[in-house]
């Protein structure tokens, strides 16, 4: 296993649409995926893709910390409390099953040291194959869903700062302390890619 580089912004691998995936279950694919989570993990991070560690192909990984799915809500009686483990996602469909969409805060580890309020959908549906070839198919509300759309975007060339609708809220992370506009004083703003996410 090996911890790999990541490709900042500007990085041509970063502006282009990824390939699919021809063999989610190849020795090659599963060797790429391991040697993705070590550099998740070493990053502190939520969320990684093949891009980013340029690798042009449609393939993601990804997990939502417990206390990061439903932060404002007490947990129900069927475990939403229990976050989402770690998904490997290959060739993903989104499908956005609203037209609401949030604002909320995001950085990236291809776009490192800021942070920008980025507006997704609350609710989508993805599907696509895990690492063995079986299928996925789930529904995502919060930040779940934005941390899925965020990584899918790096698939179709896409970082964050594009999907933004006012520049001025891109920032410095250091900035944030002086109060930026729709942060709460507490929030713990970071990496999409890293646990802020």
């Amino acid at each position: 296993m090996a911890i790999l580089k990541i490709a900042r912004m500007g990085h041509p691998v970063l502006r282009a649409p990824a390939l699919p995936v021809p063999d989610p279950a190849s020795p090659e694919i599963q060797a790429l995926v391991r040697d993705m989570v070590e550099t998740m993990e070493d990053a502190d991070g939520a969320g990684l893709a093949a891009p980013q560690v340029h690798v042009p192909l449609r393939l993601v990984i990804f997990h939502v910390p417990a206390d990061r799915e439903h932060p404002d809500e007490a947990p129900d009686a069927e475990g939403d409390d229990a976050g989402v483990p770690l998904t490997v996602l290959m060739n993903p469909v989104i499908e956005p099953l609203t037209e609401e969409q949030d604002m909320g805060w995001e950085g990236c580890l291809s776009v490192p040291g800021l942070v920008g309020a980025v507006p997704r959908f609350t609710k989508i549906r993805y599907r696509g194959v895990t690492l063995g070839g079986a299928p996925i198919d789930r529904t995502a509300e919060g930040f779940h869903a934005r941390v899925v759309q965020h990584e899918c975007d790096h698939l179709d060339g896409i970082l964050y700062p594009q999907r933004m609708t006012d520049l001025s809220l891109l920032m410095f992370r250091e900035e944030m302390k002086y109060g930026a506009p729709g942060a709460a004083e507490d929030e713990d703003i970071g990496e999409m890619e890293a646990e802020e996410s």
